[in-house]
This record gives structure tokens, sequence and C-alpha cells, in this order.
């Protein structure tokens, strides 16, 4: 199985948390990439192999020395320009020995770094700012998936899914029975997804964090920016609480913004970064272990659907047929735009 995936994108690497000196190795696009910090702190990466005998320089003993990454296996030596400086038992270097390097943005959190062959311009990757924001409380982490990547995409495109794998923390009756909207932004390659509930039993996540004992008003209002990041805006607020203002301001509803950086490692295995802002309760520690221990939860719930839904589907016939409803339109959508993505990346590695 071979994966077409969208190049010349930006995709979440890491937390900047993560980053620091120590390597780190992540794979991306089937591409093995080293993540490092300079000592002036900026964030680096590189091809994740000695251009020697492509030991991985994320693996001990290899190892930093002050601005410089040395190969635990035979002792080549790189810049964070990838440029190799030191080979063993000889004084000339050769002038191919130098590491691919990829640009990097941090952002929101957020290691982003450019995957393909152009350079990325004025590109920016798209903003998660509540992450960082002042007025918001964030908790987070990643996991894992031995899934394809767009099994994710899937996944958090149908929130209709939470009523039944999620139940009992955010799933309840009313996000399967409710009908969704969907919208499609062609120009800006963005698929809109909302489903408002007017009248819905409050699940666990929402009352054990903001109090509320009754029914609420919920809304769920996605936004994915393909390849990459999907956001989440949920508001929720007691049954007959006033609607936002024509101004956004709305004191009498609770927010939160899920965020999701779906990243593909190989064909066949997924890096899910997940986290959950808030605008209440922000020094209230009791709620931050509440919401990430549920919100993780949550996460591994879907990593093992997911999970056992890939080797379902990489054992069974080609031309299976999958039946497709109005719940899946924002996932059709997003199949679309990607699709259309990877074959842009892929004329333009043809036309040269």
């Amino acid at each position: 199985m071979v994966t077409e995936f969208a190049r010349d994108q930006w995709y979440v690497a890491a937390y900047g948390h993560e980053v620091g000196r120590r390597q780190l190795g992540r794979t991306i696009l089937n591409e093995p990439i080293l993540l490092w910090r300079t000592e002036d702190g900026r964030a680096v990466a590189m091809a994740d192999r000695c251009v020697h005998r492509r030991f991985p320089l994320s693996e001990a003993p290899s190892h930093l020395v002050g601005d410089r990454v040395v190969c635990g296996y035979h002792g080549f030596t790189y810049g964070p320009d990838g440029v190799c400086v030191a080979v063993p038992a000889q004084q000339r270097i050769p002038r191919t020995a130098r590491l691919r390097t990829y640009p990097v943005v941090e952002q929101d959190s957020f290691v982003w770094v450019w995957i393909g062959d152009r350079e990325p311009g004025a590109t920016l990757p798209p903003r998660a700012p509540w992450l960082v924001a002042p007025e918001y409380a964030t908790v987070c982490g990643m996991e894992p998936l031995n899934a394809r990547y767009g099994l994710l995409v899937d996944n958090l495109l149908d929130l209709s899914h939470e009523t039944y794998l999620h139940g009992g923390y955010i799933g309840t009756p009313e996000v399967a029975e409710t009908p969704i909207t969907t919208e499609v932004d062609e120009d800006e390659g963005v698929v809109y997804v909302s489903r408002h509930m007017d009248d819905a039993a409050c699940p666990p996540f929402y009352a054990e964090s903001t109090g509320i004992k009754g029914r609420i008003t919920r809304w769920q209002d996605i936004e994915y920016h393909p390849p990459c990041l999907y956001l989440l805006h949920s508001r929720v607020a007691p049954v007959g609480s006033p609607p936002p203002a024509a101004d956004g301001a709305d004191p009498h509803a609770f927010h939160v913004e899920v965020v999701y950086a779906i990243t593909p490692s190989t064909d066949s295995s997924t890096y899910d970064f997940w986290a959950v802002a808030r605008d209440f309760a922000l020094d209230d520690e009791k709620v931050s272990d509440f919401l990430r221990e549920s919100n993780r939860t949550v996460v591994l719930q879907d990593v093992t659907a997911l999970n056992t839904l890939e080797q379902v589907i990489a054992a069974e016939p080609d031309r299976y047929q999958e039946l497709s409803v109005n719940i899946d339109t924002g996932g059709l959508a997003a199949r679309r735009l990607l699709a259309r993505m990877a074959g842009s990346a892929s004329s333009r590695a043809a036309a040269r």
C-alpha cells in the first residue's frame, strides 16, 4: 500500500516543549526527521539519517556538541544547516556530505515542518491561537495510531460516533440524532461542519468541568484546514441561556476549543496531536487534570477503534464498496480536497 500524500505543505512534527537539547526523531510522510534546538533556542529539522551508513541521528549514542550533531556510529558531524563539518580519519569532507534540512515554524505551541520539494515562501501554517492565549487554559497530548491518516480525518469530521464510541465521556444520544450542515470554501480549501443541539443531555466531560447540572444547548462547529489542522469550536450553555450577541460576546456560555493536528507518519501510521483549551476555571488544576485524562481516554478509544479498522481495511479485497450517508459529507469533502492537494504536488513533481 502506497499513499499519495499532500506534499509542499506544513505538518505538525511536535509540540514546542518536546523539542530541546536532546534529539527527537519523528517520521513524517515516510521521511525520518530529526528535531533539536540550537544553544540559542532555535528549532532545527533535518534528515534523521547519517549520510555515511544511515545510522539514525536521533538514536544513542548519537549526541549534540554545541550546535552540532555527532553520529553515534562513526562520528560524522553536522551543523544545523545539515552540512557535514567533520569526517573521521580525514581532513577532506566530501561535497555530498550534507543532510536535507526542513523549513520550521513555531506557532501556537506547535513545531511545524514543511514537507515538500518547493520552498514555502510566504505560506504559513493555519492558526490555533487559543493554545497560547492568556484567556484560555490548555491541556494537550499526543497519541500514535497504527492506522492510516485518512481514517482519523474521517473520524473527526463525523462526530456522530461520539454517541456510541464515547458514551459516558463526551457522547450523548443527541449528537447522533442531530443533522449536520456542511460547507466547503473551495478557494481557501477549508471544510466546515456544524451541529447545533438546542436541548441535549450534558455529558460528563462538560458537566464535571463546567458544573452544569441540567440539560444544555450544545454547539459543535468544525473547521478542517487540510492537510493537518482540525479545529472544533464547542459552545455549551444551560438550556434557555441567551445566544451570542451580535458583536460575538457570549458571557452565558462555556467555550472549549478542541484542536487536533493530524500528521501522517507512514502509509499506515499517524500522529494524533490533541489539545483542549477552555475559557473558564483557568486556574483550577482539578479541572485541567479532569479534562486531560478525559480527553486522553476519548482519544485512546479512537485509537483502539481505528487500529482495528486499519487491520480490517488492509485485509479486504480492493473492490470493496463502502456506504456513505449524510453524516459523511464533511469527510467526503475532506477526501476530495486532500486528493486535489496530493494531485497538485504529483503534477509539480512530474513537470520537473
